[in-house]
């Protein structure tokens, strides 16, 4: 049914429209659609993939605008379900470029979208879908640690790939334990340093990655910030140098990125051409302000990429 699922975080974005300044001194904001894996939808449908997106929103005008801004991206809202008892996240970030952009999570203390119960997951369309994308924070709380495990589970076959996508205000204690059961169940994992130092205890790229495969993945993504991308599997090695742009905003660049790769994955890609790819994906969000709404098209990556070269 689906080329690409993805269970977790949504939310609503709220950016302010000066950069430079600390939250305290702007004066307006823009509201976007929010939450890493539901952008990871986002950038997929972007590249022509079918994709849905499993989460939770309130039972309130926010949740409304999400579910909308969901369906109106080309992504399956079918499996957003809506909570009364808990409001719609809601995310602030400020704007200090090139590369600082503190991030405040008002989640409350059982957002939405960790409040997914096993029972509800559409087993059989998890299982049939050719990516299913999943992310650290939904393994924080139950039930819906629970759900990742029943959906985990259920697959057979395509791509798993695990988002190492680490906050740590979203978790309770500490997160170690439960990224590291999670790991064997992936095909593929992705992360930046201080996230794969959760996952493998190392975070130098080359040795991070080889404790990766350890683990039972078959590709190993390692975002290693202005020093590009290093990536292995069982056979290929590949390195991919950052793409110079004029950041803007940095936050989503990386759920460009994660929608990039689910694009390689399905293309069957060489994995160099797939990191690449990705980084310039990545690198086109980040120079404009918001994350879903900034999503790239293959043909606008494509032509940064060959403006680059």
């Amino acid at each position: 049914m689906f080329d690409l699922i993805t269970i977790g975080r949504c939310g609503v974005d709220v950016y302010p429209l000066q950069t430079g300044v600390g939250l305290a001194q702007v004066e307006s904001f823009g509201k976007f659609l929010g939450g890493s894996p539901t952008n990871v939808a986002v950038a997929a449908a972007r590249h022509g993939l079918r994709s849905a997106v499993i989460t939770g929103v309130g039972a309130d005008p926010f949740g409304d605008y999400v579910r909308d801004a969901i369906a109106g991206f080309g992504v399956d809202n079918r499996y957003v379900a809506t909570f009364p008892e808990a409001p719609t996240p809601v995310t602030f970030c400020e704007i200090f470029p090139p590369d600082h952009f503190p991030i405040y999570f008002y989640r409350g203390d059982h957002p939405p979208d960790l409040r997914i119960p096993p029972e509800s997951l559409d087993l059989d369309a998890i299982r049939a879908a050719e990516v299913f994308w999943f992310s650290a924070t939904g393994l924080s709380m139950e039930p819906s640690r629970a759900a990742h495990a029943a959906a985990l589970a259920a697959r057979t076959g395509g791509w798993t790939v695990f988002d190492l996508d680490y906050r740590p205000t979203l978790w309770n204690g500490p997160a170690e334990e439960a990224v590291r059961q999670a790991l064997p169940h992936a095909d593929v994992a992705v992360g930046n340093l201080d996230e794969v130092e959760v996952a493998v205890g190392v975070r130098d790229p080359e040795a991070a990655a080889q404790a990766l495969l350890e683990a039972g993945v078959q590709v190993a993504i390692v975002k290693m910030g202005p020093k590009g991308v290093y990536a292995r599997s069982r056979t290929e090695t590949a390195h991919a140098a950052p793409v110079p742009v004029e950041v803007v905003n940095g936050i989503g660049a990386g759920d460009a990125f994660g929608g990039a790769i689910c694009l390689g994955l399905l293309r069957g890609w060489p994995l160099e051409r797939t990191i690449r790819f990705a980084n310039a994906a990545g690198a086109f969000v980040a120079t404009r302000l918001a994350c879903a709404d900034a999503m790239p098209t293959t043909d606008e990556v494509t032509q940064l990429m060959e403006g680059h070269a």
